[in-house]
């Protein structure tokens, strides 16, 4: 009986015990501040008009994309629910920005894509600067990023944006690395798409053309058999 009461008591203090050690063991998602805008929606300006040579329309969607994200519960490690708003006004609380290479324009390390650079007053973000390059060099030749890999840079640095540090968790949007997704260069398939739709329709007007002819050639041949061959 004794035996069954100290076991008891063990088991008891353990389930006491053991949230305080996992609290203790627990680390704190790294972050600049746990709600860094005073006010909502956080309006945010695109700057599709001062852009580089290389510069793609389509990444506009991806900053878009990136709000939604975010919008949307992102990594689950904010306090709060942001809500954005995109607006025609360069003094927004977000400004986003392109230049061609971070390297050549910014001097930024090599491998760095994007970064943010937040105005902060009383504890808060008053402003922040989103700058992304369209491209890096890749061995000895320069690649320009896909949307995919746009995107995933754009929610990053909105994540820096929003308070989040960068996470030690290799899975996380904010390590401060990233595994290139499709990079399907999204000039040259502007460029190039009239082209293959132009293939695409003349490749279908031909096999209409054939298969018409076909038919032709088997419905007369079936007249011819009938008429010579069949009693």
């Amino acid at each position: 009986m004794k035996l069954k009461f100290t076991i008891i008591s063990i088991l008891l203090i353990c389930t006491l015990v053991s949230p305080a050690f996992g609290a203790l063991g627990e680390k704190e998602y790294p972050r600049f501040f746990d709600e860094p805008w005073d006010h909502s929606p956080i309006t945010v300006y695109i700057d599709d008009v001062n852009t580089p040579p290389h510069y793609s329309h389509t990444y506009r969607t991806a900053i878009v994309d990136a709000t939604k994200y975010w919008e949307n519960g992102g990594n689950g490690k904010l306090y709060y629910n942001p809500d954005f708003e995109i607006v025609d006004n360069p003094n927004a609380d977000i400004y986003v920005m392109w230049v061609e290479t971070m390297e050549e324009v910014t001097g930024a390390a090599d491998g760095v894509a994007g970064y943010c650079r937040p105005e902060i007053a009383a504890g808060r973000f008053v402003r922040a600067s989103i700058v992304l390059e369209v491209g890096d060099k890749r061995g000895f030749s320069w690649q320009q990023y896909g949307n995919a890999n746009m995107e995933q840079i754009a929610i990053h640095e909105f994540g820096h944006a929003l308070g989040l540090d960068h996470s030690n968790d290799k899975k996380d949007i904010m390590y401060p690395s990233y595994e290139q997704r499709e990079n399907v260069n999204p000039l040259l398939l502007e460029k190039t798409y009239p082209i293959i739709i132009a293939i695409v329709l003349i490749a279908i007007g031909v096999l209409g053309y054939l298969g018409t002819g076909w038919l032709r050639y088997h419905n007369k041949a079936k007249i011819l058999e009938d008429k010579h061959f069949k009693k």
